[in-house]
């Protein structure tokens, strides 16, 4: 099967998407799973690190609301196809070094190749870089091209029903994320088939919308927009309105200001400590160390959570909230050669 099946920068997800549905063993829906969990994962860093540039703490605010709910919604998705995995029989791997998320780097297992993600405050920039992440396979405002996140979980949803009878329900975290953020939020066992494809039906048409419209179908409100089209909203700087003249969707609606930020400037591979004359003191270093041990410890809860021990998820959930402050801290701190700019953090794997 497929080599370097859990290292981030492989191609395993093109090897699995080049192979027929019909041959698909076992395994392949498997290690299929476990790079779903790493895309997922991988969302979050570049995500929450241009939530938390925003210094206006009001949540109601536009923009702020809205990724903050994707950073919600994205969570929840880690949890489905983690309990889709376990259900089966497999083990979530979130610990080894080489299953990581890497930035700046492409995404995990070579979906929309040449696109890299990289980790900065919210500009105009980066909310382009989420909406190419976030991409449809048909999107309803733009000529599509590439591959997608959507025709990966498509080509799960084609071949899971084969193996069912896998499924027991086994190793299974529950969370009731929906209470406070939407239809569709709450983190549900995997018992049936039916449970299985109605979560990669959410997963997908929470990222994409659907053929139809460009609605989020599991808002935690009316008129929430899908991933793609709300990060391009950002990205545009104009809402996305039905144009009665050509009948389509488009970005002429109002405008969208940006909040106030942060100038968190783009994190270099490696770390701070790899960008010349920008090397952090004794103080900006601690936080930064601070902010990738509790980063780490987040991922080995979130390991201990779905392990064979079922682990409570509370700490994982409190350790979101600590690195939300701690990033907060590091914004303040501006770069030594170019103080136009500020530290970020830097979401680095502690072994």
């Amino acid at each position: 099967m497929t080599t370097g099946i859990r290292d981030y920068e492989s191609d395993a997800i093109v090897q699995l998407m080049s192979m027929a549905e019909e041959d698909w063993t076992e395994q392949e829906l498997k290690d299929a799973l476990q790079r779903a969990i790493m895309l997922e994962l991988s969302t979050v860093p570049p995500y929450a690190t241009a939530l938390w540039s925003i210094t206006d703490p009001d949540n109601s605010k536009p923009v702020r609301h809205t990724i903050r709910e994707i950073v919600f919604d994205e969570m929840s998705h880690f949890g489905l196809v983690c309990n889709m995995l376990t259900s089966i029989g497999g083990t979530v791997v979130l610990t080894d070094p080489a299953t990581v998320p890497k930035y700046p780097g492409e995404l995990p297992g070579g979906v929309n190749p040449g696109l890299e993600v990289y980790l900065s405050g919210l500009s105009r920039e980066s909310a382009a870089l989420f909406a190419e992440i976030e991409k449809p396979e048909h999107p309803l405002a733009f000529a599509p091209d590439g591959n997608t996140i959507g025709a990966f979980y498509r080509r799960i949803a084609n071949v899971f029903p084969t193996f069912a009878h896998l499924l027991t329900g086994r190793q299974q975290v529950t969370f009731p994320l929906g209470s406070s953020h939407g239809a569709g939020n709450n983190i549900v066992a995997m018992n049936t088939i039916d449970d299985v494809l109605g979560a990669i039906h959410i997963i997908q048409s929470q990222g994409e919308g659907t053929d139809a419209s460009p609605e989020n179908p599991f808002p935690g409100a009316p008129g929430e927009l899908a991933h793609y089209y709300a990060f391009k909203e950002i990205a545009v700087g104009k809402k996305l309105v039905h144009d009665d003249r050509t009948g389509k969707f488009d970005f002429i609606g109002p405008d969208v200001p940006l909040p106030v930020t942060s100038p968190v400037a783009r994190v270099p591979r490696g770390g701070w400590a790899a960008s010349p004359g920008n090397e952090p003191d004794a103080t900006t270093a601690d936080l930064l160390r601070t902010f990738n041990q509790q980063y780490s410890e987040m991922l080995h809860a979130l390991e201990d959570a779905w392990g064979p021990a079922g682990a409570d998820i509370f700490p994982a959930i409190g350790l979101m909230s600590d690195l939300r402050r701690t990033a907060q801290k590091i914004n303040g701190i501006k770069l030594p050669a170019d103080p136009r700019f500020t530290y970020g953090p830097e979401w680095l794997f502690v072994q």
